[in-house]
């Protein structure tokens, strides 16, 4: 390209430099070894440190994974726990059981519910079949499988593409297992074709369908012949198995031998006696433990038994031979340590007279009867013909300035049934018609236009004219109901009385609320903490330090033990033996202060499969975790923005919304599962699932009701409102409650108007004739104590 625009770059500035200028900045090869950064550079200390620190971190991680596949493959460890859960009833889950039990020991066949030791694949394992159609066991085997084999049919698949595969049990099962936390998974299928071609286009077609129900790692298996078994359990030996992190927290035991105790020096308990492995992690003796279903109890004693089911060949041949697998050896015994041992603490003692108040003395109670006889006998002078209906309405000097307060015993008025009494001439005025002389005078004072007798329209109508009246206000109004807060004012109670424990916000969420303030007795049995997270991590600190210590009152993770649970009552016992017939028994350790009572908090949504309703304080039964709880929860929302949270009548679906139980104490987070009982006593259905979030008996919730009154008369910003109270006292008591639209006009109530709770008040802007004039009170909202803590006490 030419022109006047072509590029010209600038010459190199070699003219007039010599060549040991141009030479100056090489060095030569001897002097390359002696030259290093100076000291002066901070970042030569700072990299090599990083990099000498993230050496150490990966060379901990590799020890630890490395650890922790010695743990899970070596002789040590506990047997893995397979189980097989059909995604159909079609599905032959026995035979599929029996064949594994074979391919990892023959000599063992048919003993697929038992550990299996298994020489060939140097390692042990226990094969559990999911009844289905049971959906308690199945969860309970679920929270304890190392693996969860879904087992699916070939033959529900066609070629299309459609699949039948998982029927409406298998796919609320799948769901429930998601909530809880799946450990590692893996897909048989059975049934496939001989033939090469066929069986492996029908295992894609299987693998496409189910591929987006199960986690991305989820592999899937052919599961017909022994080979195919055989690869199988060759990749589930060399598998990392993971498993939910709740899990990893607290030792458990799944139990293989249920037996029962009775105490003689306690008749109506027993004790209990679990055999199994340990899992997870150590168990101290000192502990407390849970077993599923029953409740929290105390360890008579650990037992530490010989394994029962060695890998070593030649140990099993003399565990045989010694003990003829029946009466199993005990290495060692663990006895708690009485001053060490967590109490079963469970509901705090409240002490009646703690309080500054004291109960008053027998001449104080006779004075205020005195008083009281007193102040009954006080009589009412009436005018004449003045009926017992109407001197209802008349107020005394004495009974306007005792107005505001709540009480509504009645003063004892005796009506005067003198015949020769005549009225003065300033008796009825003042005295008859004084509420009404007022109110037409505010009326003039406010420039209305309505004369006296408009004024008192519908002051005369009887309780069911209004009722009436009022339905069909209702009616009308029905097309903009949006406020399902609504309540009517009753008719008999005086609303004063019966919204006495509510009141009004000037702001629901800035607005001030002491936690503290007119607390349940129920509060007084519960436990709370100063600082909840500094306690959960000093807690799990604790445990951590335990299971590094090593102490002689401790069993590691991994050895066969029999556990002494004491204090188990006679009838609970025998249903815990029943249950162990169809589901192994779980006893899982408790961290410290878990079998306090308190209040728990849980992030709840309701199942997609379930359709009836829940209402709050409506019992459900509460898996958490290890744990299975007899609740009634209520629900509220939950405000990020504000320390007060409302109410919800129902358990609303598509979103989620806040649990709170009394229940004991748990560190979250765990997993939760609510099952519904249904009437006839048959099996539970799934009803929410959540997780549980804090534990805080300061939470504030509020049951919000909605009280709503019709404009009579309007004129522009102000305007006369009916049927919200019946009578004014009532008006003068919720004075101070500021009053709203629904067409969203704001406003305050100024004074009654006649006898029959009609009100005046004034808005900040126009109100419409046909808008509907509404009053806000809160109350605050407390669970209900549950009868029963746990489905095994359950009469």
């Amino acid at each position: 390209m030419g022109g006047s625009r072509v590029q010209v770059n600038k010459a190199h500035k070699t003219r007039f430099a010599s060549k040991s200028t141009r030479n100056l900045h090489k060095v030569s090869l001897k002097d390359k070894n002696r030259i290093a950064k100076s000291d002066k550079n901070v970042a030569k200390g700072g990299r090599a440190a990083r990099l000498h620190r993230n050496k150490m971190l990966r060379e901990q991680k590799r020890a630890a994974v490395l650890k922790e596949k010695r743990a899970a493959s070596g002789t040590t460890s506990p047997p893995r726990v397979i189980l097989l859960f059909g995604l159909s009833g079609s599905v032959n889950v026995d035979s599929l059981a029996e064949d594994l039990s074979n391919v990892l020991s023959p000599q063992n066949a048919g003993r697929s519910s038992e550990v299996i030791a298994s020489p060939e694949y140097r390692m042990r394992a226990t094969v559990q079949k999911a009844p289905h159609g049971d959906l308690l066991s199945c969860m309970e085997m679920a929270k304890v499988a190392d693996l969860i084999a879904f087992v699916a049919s070939a033959d529900s698949f066609c070629e299309d593409g459609t699949a039948d595969c998982m029927d409406s049990f298998g796919n609320q099962c799948l769901s429930v297992f998601r909530a809880l936390g799946l450990p590692s998974t893996a897909v048989l299928i059975r049934g496939l074709p001989v033939e090469l071609k066929g069986r492996s286009e029908v295992k894609k077609i299987c693998s496409s369908c189910l591929a987006g129900e199960f986690p991305e790692d989820c592999k899937f298996y052919p599961a017909d012949t022994k080979d195919d078994l055989h690869k199988f359990l060759s990749l589930f030996k060399e598998q990392r198995l993971t498993a939910p992190h709740w899990r990893s927290q607290r030792p458990y035991l799944m139990s293989q031998k249920v037996d029962v105790v009775a105490d003689s020096s306690n008749v109506p308990n027993s004790t209990l006696l679990l055999t199994g492995y340990l899992r997870a992690r150590s168990l101290s003796v000192n502990q407390l433990v849970h077993v599923s279903g029953a409740g929290d109890f105390q360890l008579q004693k650990i037992e530490i038994l010989r394994d029962a089911c060695p890998l070593n060949l030649r140990k099993e041949a003399d565990a045989m031979d010694a003990d003829d697998m029946l009466n199993v050896e005990v290495i060692r015994t663990l006895v708690p340590d009485p001053l060490a041992q967590e109490p079963l603490l469970v509901e705090n003692v409240p002490d009646p007279l703690a309080g500054e108040q004291t109960w008053p003395t027998e001449a104080e109670m006779e004075e205020a009867d005195r008083n009281q006889k007193q102040k009954a006998v006080k009589k009412k002078v009436l005018p004449r013909g003045t009926s017992e209906y109407q001197a209802a309405w008349i107020v005394d000097s004495s009974d306007e300035e005792g107005s505001d307060s709540c009480s509504d015993v009645d003063d004892g008025m005796i009506l005067d049934e003198g015949g020769d009494h005549f009225p003065g001439p300033g008796e009825t005025n003042d005295d008859g018609f004084e509420d009404d002389r007022a109110s037409l005078d505010l009326e003039e004072m406010d420039g209305d236009t309505e004369t006296a007798s408009v004024m008192m329209e519908g002051e005369n109508l009887t309780r069911e004219q209004v009722e009436e009246e009022i339905r069909k206000i209702k009616e009308a109004h029905a097309e903009d109901e949006e406020f399902p807060d609504e309540v009517d004012t009753p008719f008999g109670i005086p609303a004063r009385k019966r919204f006495a424990k509510y009141r009004g916000l000037k702001s629901f969420r800035t607005s001030s609320w002491d936690p503290k303030e007119s607390l349940p007795a129920d509060y007084a049995r519960i436990f709370a903490f100063d600082n909840f997270p500094k306690t959960q991590k000093h807690v799990l600190a604790k445990a951590s330090e335990m299971e590094q210590a090593d102490s002689d009152d401790c069993v590691q993770a991994g050895q066969y033990v029999r556990l002494h649970i004491k204090d188990v009552p006679m009838h609970i016992a025998h249903k815990l033996y029943e249950v162990a017939k169809a589901a192994p028994l779980i006893a899982s350790g408790l961290l410290q202060h878990e079998s306090k009572m308190s209040v728990l908090h849980f992030s709840i949504k309701k199942h997609d499969t379930y359709d009836a309703p829940i209402k709050s304080k409506e019992e459900l039964l509460f898996h958490v975790g290890f744990r299975q709880l007899v609740a009634r929860p209520i629900f509220s929302t939950d405000n990020i923005n504000s320390d007060k949270h409302k109410m919800e009548r129902f358990l609303h679906p598509g979103h989620f919304a806040m649990a709170s139980i009394y229940a004991p104490i748990s560190f979250p987070s765990l997993p939760l599962i609510a099952l519904k009982k249904i009437e006839g006593g048959g099996a539970p259905a799934v009803a929410a699932f959540g997780t549980l979030r804090s534990i805080n008996p300061d939470r504030i919730i509020l049951k919000k009701i909605i009280l709503t009154g019709y404009p009579q008369r309007v004129s522009k910003r102000k305007a006369t409102v009916r049927y919200m109270f019946h009578n004014p006292e009532d008006v003068r008591w919720f004075k101070p409650v500021e009053v709203f639209s629904k067409y969203g006009r704001r406003g305050r109530v100024r004074e009654p108007v006649g006898t029959h709770g009609a009100m005046k008040c004034l808005f900040d802007g126009v109100l419409q004739q046909h808008d509907t004039v509404c009053m806000g009170l809160y109350k605050r909202a407390y669970p209900k104590w549950p009868e029963h803590r746990y489905p095994m006490a359950d009469a």
